[in-house]
């Protein structure tokens, strides 16, 4: 493995175990095998090196989330592939969900959180679209469009979370059930 790749790697597995804001350059270059000045050579900072770890991620996930969002009048197959994207997502990279997602609940204005919401901020854009183009066949979430995305990805992100944390099976039952249970409170 490449000394860009490890450091990637050793940094992305550190901030996911202990958080963004507790890790120090120096225990990553530890973990790496590498010096201080080996990383900023690579990415310049430590944001820089969070700014890598999260852009390579969030390119290959939001590419697959604009896929399952392309919506053609089929609401509930619509949220089930999102669904599908967030959970295979979550199986196929752990620790990267683990460290976005902590990420995203952090303060506001920390460092942590200012690099990750573009991201987002994205996949929220891909799914309050969905909503709206579904207002045309579902009038009733007229004007709902923004609460549905978001109701919609929290949901997601707390079945990830108890995922992630081996509370529940990420798995095609569990899509079904979440996209079931969503569909209850919005048709209604």
């Amino acid at each position: 493995m490449d000394t860009r790749t490890e450091l990637l790697r050793q940094a992305e597995k550190l901030f996911a175990q202990r958080g963004y804001d507790a890790v120090g350059v120096q225990e990553i270059v530890d973990a790496a095998s590498v010096t201080k000045p080996t990383l900023y050579h690579y990415f310049g900072s430590k944001r820089g090196l969070l700014e890598t770890i999260l852009g390579d991620e969030f390119h290959f996930f939001n590419q697959l989330l604009r896929e399952a969002a392309y919506y053609q009048g089929d609401l509930p197959l619509t949220l089930r592939k999102i669904a599908i994207v967030f959970f295979e997502g979550a199986r196929r990279n752990p620790v990267f969900f683990r460290l976005q997602l902590a990420l995203w609940f952090a303060p506001r204005a920390s460092e942590g959180f200012q690099v990750v919401e573009k991201y987002h901020r994205e996949q929220f854009d891909l799914v309050e679209k969905v909503f709206t183009q579904a207002v045309v066949q579902h009038g009733n979430m007229r004007g709902k469009q923004r609460a549905l995305a978001a109701s919609f990805i929290g949901t997601l992100h707390h079945y990830v979370g108890l995922g992630l944390n081996d509370y529940a099976t990420l798995d095609a039952q569990l899509v079904e059930q979440v996209i079931k249970q969503f569909q209850h409170g919005i048709y209604s």
